[in-house]
């Protein structure tokens, strides 16, 4: 391409070229400058191309004006700023010029600023003129508004007044009130310097409309796609709060989730999206709904966060994010996590004892390269767990660390319901509204039951030993163990059927060890039959001559829910749901 045929196009090169026409004449110019008085021609510098005045087309610069030859009440009266000069202690008006009087109207001479300008009393400047009198140094105040609508920005400066106004009237400044013959002032002066800033004050206003718009619309959009309300299981009790940054603080990708997985087992899930505004938001509402769909795969929680992992990376590959996710199962009495670059889990015990989960910690989500694992901590009855978010402890100018030890202390102390104990962290942690980032907290709590509540939890289980003479062995635990928890006959006819479809296909298609238990909450029973081989079984149509193939199908219809996972060192667990009636 011929770029110097074309670079007369570009934007900027008629000025470039105008610019190189004008620098020709430069020579000639300073040749008619130095014939000044003082300096002859002959007497040009080295660098100067002629000594010779008068060339074509250059400025005669020997009949400018000097500076000197300017009176200041012209200079005053010209500006497009508003001018006034006041004096004394009760700052009477000594100057107003034209600007001034065109934006405010003329004011009389020696009287009171107090009385004459409103204009001073809207724009804060009385206290303002006392303390630069008292001070001798100036003080500005920015973008006021005054009842007229215009804005200004205002600058008040000490000065002579007998000086500045021998300057701006010329001799005879004895005759303004307050200035004697001799020129002397009860005390010094105050020159009052506005700025109309009216079109920058509404081009800010609406940006910061704009901006409270965005905002709005960013925490609407997080505050759906957060859950509206949390599920509530039958052994936990769980509670959550949300709070976006300050008015100056963008919205983040902050969010939590409690999801429900069967057979009596939690998952729960925090996570941090690192950026601001509506795209946090979004790329935190893709993942939310990830992890949902991955849940309901029931898989180990590093699974989970591998999968999430990958996501991340296809969503937006400039954003990462962080997250725990957690599994709690009542009949271990523990939390089973994964968590990737997400801060711990934090957990007191019933004697007020607070451990901190440690390692396994991976990179955040969306960095890929990592081979997350799974940890554990004691989740007992009496506990109480807490995720969160950086913005609850993370503050400037302090170590994170110390930001984690402060939130275990405030754990230590924290009692009551978990909703009592999430204000009581979010206040202890001193987030208010004005904070600079978003907070998300998750408080579950694993209750003690005593007296009749506890009658209303129970566990059983069988180990089923042997071949297929398990099979009747089952039936008969069930039905003992049913009947002796008092629930209706029907009820019990269907629980004692599930269990004998569910040991069934176990002694068919498992391998040992095989386990039947039974589970009552207060809500609903639960059927689950675990053994040794890895294969998941799958609800199919069974055809009029087949034989087998009906188990699942003959669950899945008596039951309220039924499902499979994978159970960590290998096997299987085949569960299903009842609900009891109210």
């Amino acid at each position: 391409m011929n770029f110097t045929r074309w670079s007369a196009r570009l934007p900027g090169t008629q000025r470039r070229a105008a610019a190189r026409v004008d620098r020709g004449s430069v020579p000639a110019a300073r040749g008619e400058y130095d014939q000044r008085p003082g300096r002859s021609p002959d007497a040009a510098g080295p660098g100067d191309a002629t000594g010779v005045s008068g060339a074509a087309g250059t400025p005669d610069l020997t009949d400018a004006p000097m500076l000197e030859q300017f009176s200041v009440r012209e200079l005053l009266g010209r500006l497009p700023a508003l001018v006034a000069l006041v004096h004394g202690p009760e700052h009477r008006i000594t100057y107003v010029n034209d600007a001034y009087a065109a934006a405010f109207g003329p004011r009389p001479i020696g009287v009171r600023a107090a009385d004459a300008c409103p204009e001073f009393t809207e724009l804060g400047l009385l206290p303002l003129m006392d303390q630069v009198l008292r001070s001798g140094k100036p003080r500005t105040v920015k973008s006021r508004r005054v009842k007229g609508g215009g804005s200004y920005t205002v600058t008040c400066l000490p000065a002579d007044v007998p000086e500045v106004q021998d300057a701006v009237d010329g001799p005879g400044a004895s005759e303004v009130p307050g200035i004697t013959a001799s020129g002397s002032v009860p005390g010094s002066g105050v020159l009052v310097f506005a700025a109309d800033v009216t079109d920058h004050a509404e081009a800010a206003e609406r940006l910061r409309a704009s901006e409270r718009r965005h905002r709005e619309t960013a925490v609407t959009l997080q505050r759906s796609l957060l859950p509206q309300e949390l599920e509530q299981p039958d052994d936990l009790r769980i509670a959550a709060d949300y709070r976006p940054g300050g008015t100056d603080a963008a919205v983040g990708g902050d969010w939590y989730d409690v999801i429900t997985l069967g057979a009596g087992r939690t998952a729960l899930v925090i996570g941090d999206v690192m950026g601001r505004g509506v795209r946090a938001a979004a790329v935190m509402g893709q993942l939310r709904t990830a992890v949902r769909a991955y849940a309901r795969l029931d898989l180990p929680p590093h699974e989970v966060l591998q999968l999430l992992d990958g996501l991340a990376a296809e969503i937006d590959p400039s954003q990462i994010a962080t997250c725990v996710y957690a599994v709690h199962d009542p009949n271990e009495g523990r939390l089973v996590y994964a968590s990737a670059g997400h801060l711990p889990i934090l957990v007191r015990d019933a004697d007020g004892t607070v451990h901190r989960a440690e390692e396994p910690t991976g990179p955040p989500l969306g960095t890929g390269g990592w081979i997350h694992t799974s940890g554990t901590i004691p989740l007992q009855p009496g506990s109480t767990a807490v995720l969160y978010t950086d913005g609850l402890i993370e503050r400037r100018g302090e170590d994170i660390d110390e930001g984690v030890a402060a939130l275990e202390r405030a754990l230590a102390g924290a009692t009551g319901t978990p909703q009592v104990v999430c204000d009581r962290l979010i206040r202890s942690l001193g987030v208010t509204a004005e904070h600079d980032d978003d907070v998300a907290v998750l408080v579950l709590q694993h209750p003690t039951r005593t007296g009749t509540d506890a009658e209303l939890f129970h566990n059983a289980a069988l180990e089923l030993l042997g071949g297929i003479e398990a099979a009747p062995r089952a039936r008969a635990f069930a039905s003992g163990v049913l009947a002796s928890w008092r629930f209706p006959g029907e009820l019990c006819d269907l629980g004692v059927l599930a269990a004998s479809e569910l040991v069934a296909n176990s002694l068919q298609h498992g391998t040992p060890p095989m386990r039947l238990r039974l589970r009552r909450t207060d809500r609903r029973l639960i059927i689950e039959v675990t053994d040794g081989d890895d294969h998941l079984p799958r609800r199919r149509r069974a055809e009029t001559e087949d034989e087998a193939g009906r188990g699942i199908s003959i669950v899945a219809t008596i039951a309220s829910s039924w499902g499979s996972r994978r159970t960590p060192g290998g096997g299987k667990a085949v569960w299903c749901e009842f609900a009891l009636p109210d």
